[in-house]
């Protein structure tokens, strides 16, 4: 299984002048698009200027995902075949996701990637099960805002109104014992405390991490989807106690421990970057 990821990026696929700098800013995946952040006469030039970047000595501290464009594009065939062409470390992203369509791009890039689905649309929520049984699918994100337009549902700043929808996320997620899902966009793009706010509701929810779609939003997604130094401590204390119990119930500074306290302590250190 791949790391946990906290913060995926946005990057427009035409913009080889950014790639490296998304690396830089510490995200855990960079999502150079090939799909709405590049306009259709530029599209080839897009595909051309990853291939570019991805055959050079590229940063490789970030998991790497190139967001091809859904197959009611034009150009759908085309990203396909080009992603065959990229090294199989690279990751493959799949906008507009519903069963049908991941069960034709997983067929087609046969293995040789994990595959992301972005769902965006009420058919893909509510054919995430279906969706969760497809060979190669390596994790969901939540495509909220392009959701709310097809479910025509008015969201609120707080999106209360999509809290049903994040729970399924999660819930499909943890059945199918895929990685926790990936939350979506904050529109707000420098404000600290609001992006903030977003992530750790997203946490709290069960998701993993959390889409960028600009450089200053990564450090506080990362910093909220990162362990504290308490959190990490009080994990490591609860493990060390439940194992010297032989796995039995135990009490710990006032509180219970028993096998699903210790699960969710080994989750929190699992989710600890190595570089830490």
């Amino acid at each position: 299984m791949r790391p946990s990821v906290s913060s995926l990026l946005f990057v427009p696929g035409d913009r080889f002048d950014r790639f490296d700098k998304a690396v830089a800013t510490g995200a855990s995946g960079v999502i150079v698009d090939l799909e709405d952040a590049v306009a259709p006469q530029n599209k080839a030039a897009a595909r051309e200027a990853i291939f570019r970047w991805l055959s050079s000595d590229h940063a490789e501290s970030a998991e790497i995902i190139v967001r091809i464009n859904g197959p009611e594009a034009q150009w759908h065939d085309e990203d396909l075949s080009f992603v065959s062409e990229l090294p199989s470390s690279v990751t493959i992203m799949c906008p507009k996701s519903e069963p049908d369509t991941v069960r034709d791009v997983a067929r087609r890039i046969d293995g040789r990637h994990a595959l992301y689905a972005l769902v965006e649309t009420v058919a893909g929520v509510l054919g995430l099960r279906d969706m969760a049984t497809v060979k190669g699918l390596h994790r969901f994100a939540f495509g909220n805002v392009d959701f709310g337009v097809d479910a025509s549902i008015t969201v609120s700043d707080d999106e209360m109104e999509l809290a049903a929808v994040r729970t399924m996320f999660v819930l499909e997620s943890r059945l199918a014992g895929l990685p926790a899902p990936v939350d979506g966009v904050s529109l707000e793009l420098r404000d600290q405390a609001r992006i903030s706010e977003h992530a750790a509701r997203a946490k709290r929810f069960g998701f993993g991490g959390k889409l960028c779609i600009h450089p200053a939003q990564v450090l506080a997604v990362n910093a909220t989807f990162c362990p504290s130094t308490a959190e990490i401590e009080w994990a490591r204390n609860v493990l060390a106690k439940f194992g010297a119990s032989g796995g039995s119930a135990v009490a710990h500074e006032g509180e219970m421990i028993d096998r699903p306290v210790a699960e969710r302590a080994a989750r929190i250190l699992a989710s600890v970057p190595s570089t830490r």
